[in-house]
């Protein structure tokens, strides 16, 4: 194993560029990741794994998706953050890390990556590796690590398991696998009934086939003997009693309790570490060890201060490891703090020091997120790999209690040899035959190329596109809409290419409250023929909030709050009892989607507004001329 050459000249820093005098294997332990595409059934085979291990008690009531501790990922169905546990089987340990299927939290699948010594491969049998397939095996293979495929739901009713096969075969090859990775042992299954095959003919053998294999193809971890203990932070936690947690696997040695550590932070320095306990994983939860055996996946708490891809060693043999890598941001999006008139009302946190100090504390956890003040001293630019990450941390601070306005989502540009890049994405779109037409309008409008075109006789296409990043923000909406919500869209970064060229974002314009009040039914049935509201009467609006979208491409200043005029004269019908179109529903993501570089999108634990960056009519005026 070689460690990363630095140009510090640190006398006490050794790096191993000889062989190792000897290597050993334990055999009592398996570490292994579960990636797969989103919705593919990672979650629930871990589920399964767990009742056929014998974690429960037979006819203990337990809860679906247990991996999935999260409120939002319960709720929206997906796994946002890798997390630990471990089963055993034969006598042996199995440590689990479910890993999120999404692109944008590529940095979960990359931490998570460097405490496996093998990994579960699921597909789904009629859908088949799909981009993010693509993305968490190209980082497995990387890591030179043993794969196991599972061809999942093999009971769906459009099933193609011989075909979805034959394309992770392809896939394999494409990602330039190795003869061994190539070789991969795989098993067809049915993980939310517990169901595994060696073949679709072959008879039911149960998770006692899935479980077995893992013990028989994923290698032990490897120990140097002749080495000191080390450990990777590969992940971090809290806990109220126990502070600041450590996540990594053990390497070389075993670790006790007692022992003397130090660890090294990305500066290649010393700093002394307390610890107070040592844990291991036993089911969902993690138990008390004096002692953690090498290969093991470790807790340790306590310590004053820590980070992902720092060091933890012994005192007596301080040595690096290589720290975690991930691939650079794609995306920026600007937060301040809320300037708005109804700042405060409905939130906790409304400072910018907060603000700062949440933004940072979200970096320790995730290694793909890069926070920078934006100097002037209110807001902050916080980088990552997609709008729909970006769109993840905002839900989780407004439930926090923190409001906070941001703007539209930038694509991180680069120069190279003084030419401009950007970053491209292969985009399939899996719709029906009838829309294909006008989504490769769409697209090729946005610079996109349709660079492949798969029918599988079902009434419905697929089809594969090179796009520009920044076409896609704000895409996904459209594409429902014109695919009259069947469509399917699934991306992947491809790597940069000379700009492309400019394109429109947005035809149409914002209807603006040109002051402060409540909307009024009156006011809104006047306004519908100007466009689509997206506020009910009785919501408070202020000058500068974008109350609809304008049917037209200009910004048009509008008064929600007109009420009609009353004379001492009866009506002779009943021209007051107006009936108005509910109006457009705003969620984070449409909001941040739909907002142009001039407006923001204000959030807080109670609304979701959008806003004009400029409140004053005067003021955006002026800056206009």
């Amino acid at each position: 194993m070689r460690t990363r050459l630095t140009s510090k000249p640190i006398s006490w820093l050794y790096f191993y560029l000889e062989s190792p005098i000897s290597t050993q294997t334990n055999p009592g332990i398996r570490n292994i990741a579960i990636i797969a595409h989103v919705d593919h059934g990672k979650t629930t085979l871990v589920d399964a794994m767990f009742r056929h291990s014998g974690l429960f008690r037979e006819g203990q009531a337990v809860e679906d998706r247990l991996m999935d501790r999260m409120d939002l990922e319960r709720e929206r169905g997906i796994t946002i953050a890798a997390k630990n546990c471990a089963v055993r089987w034969s006598d042996v340990k199995i440590n689990i890390i479910d890993t999120p299927g999404h692109a944008d939290f590529g940095g979960e699948v990359e931490r998570a990556l460097s405490m496996a010594d093998g990994a579960l491969l699921l597909v789904d049998a009629a859908e088949g590796p799909l981009p993010q397939t693509r993305f968490v095996l190209n980082k497995t293979l990387e890591a030179g690590l043993k794969i196991i495929v599972v061809i999942n739901k093999i009971d769906r009713k459009d099933a193609r398991p011989h075909e979805v096969l034959e394309e992770v075969s392809e896939l394999f090859i494409d990602l330039d696998a190795n003869d061994e990775q190539l070789d991969f042992p795989m098993v067809y299954a049915i993980g939310l009934e517990g169901i595994a095959k060696r073949s679709l003919d072959a008879p039911n053998e149960g998770l006692d086939l899935l479980l077995n294999m893992i013990v028989e193809e994923i290698p032990a971890p490897v120990l140097h003997p002749d080495r000191p203990f080390q450990m990777l932070v590969s992940d971090l936690g809290y806990s109220d009693y126990l502070g600041r947690l450590a996540i990594g696997k053990t390497h070389n040695q075993a670790v006790a309790a007692a022992a003397a550590l130090i660890r090294i932070d990305a500066e290649d320095k010393i700093k002394p570490l307390k610890v107070n306990k040592l844990q291991v994983y036993d089911g969902l939860t993690i138990v008390d060890a004096a002692r953690v055996e090498p290969g093991d996946i470790v807790v340790l708490s306590g310590l004053d201060e820590v980070h992902i891809g720092d060091t933890i060693c012994t005192k007596d043999s301080p040595r690096a490891m290589r720290r975690i890598t991930v691939d650079e941001p794609t995306v920026a999006m600007q937060f301040l703090r809320n300037t708005g008139p109804f700042a405060g009302r409905e939130g906790k946190h409304v400072q910018a020091t907060k603000l700062g100090e949440r933004l940072h504390r979200e970096t320790l956890q995730n290694v793909s997120l890069r926070v920078e003040d934006a100097g002037d001293k209110e807001g902050f630019l916080v980088s990552g790999r997609g709008e729909f990450q970006m769109a993840i941390l905002i839900e989780q601070m407004r439930r926090e209690g923190f409001e906070v306005c941001v703007g539209r989502p930038q694509v991180i540009f680069q120069q190279r040899d003084g030419v401009r890049m950007e970053p491209i994405e292969r985009v399939y779109i899996d719709c029906g035959d009838g829309y294909s037409g006008i989504v490769t309008e769409k697209l090729s409008v946005r610079r996109g190329r349709l660079v492949g075109l798969v029918n599988h006789g079902n009434g419905r296409a697929r089809l594969e596109f090179s796009v520009p990043s920044r076409a896609l923000i704000g895409f996904r909406d459209e594409m429902l809409t014109d695919t009259r919500g069947t469509g399917i869209m699934n991306a992947y970064i491809e790597g940069y290419e000379p700009y492309r060229g400019d394109f429109p974002t947005r035809y149409t314009g914002s209807l603006v409250s040109d002051r402060q009040g409540s909307a009024v039914p009156y006011a809104l049935f006047n306004l519908e023929p100007r466009g689509t509201m997206f506020v009910s009467p009785g919501d408070p609006v202020y000058e500068g909030m974008v109350v609809g979208e304008h049917n037209r491409e200009n910004d048009l200043d509008v008064n929600p709050c007109k009420t009609k005029k009353l004379t001492n004269m009866r009506a002779s019908g009943r021209d007051d009892n107006v009936i108005l179109t509910p109006p457009r529903p705003l969620t984070m993501e449409a909001a941040i989607n739909f907002i142009r570089d001039d407006e923001l999108v204000e959030i807080t634990p109670k609304s979701i507004r959008i806003r004009k960056r400029i409140l004053q009519i005067g003021d955006r005026k002026r800056n206009r001329d």
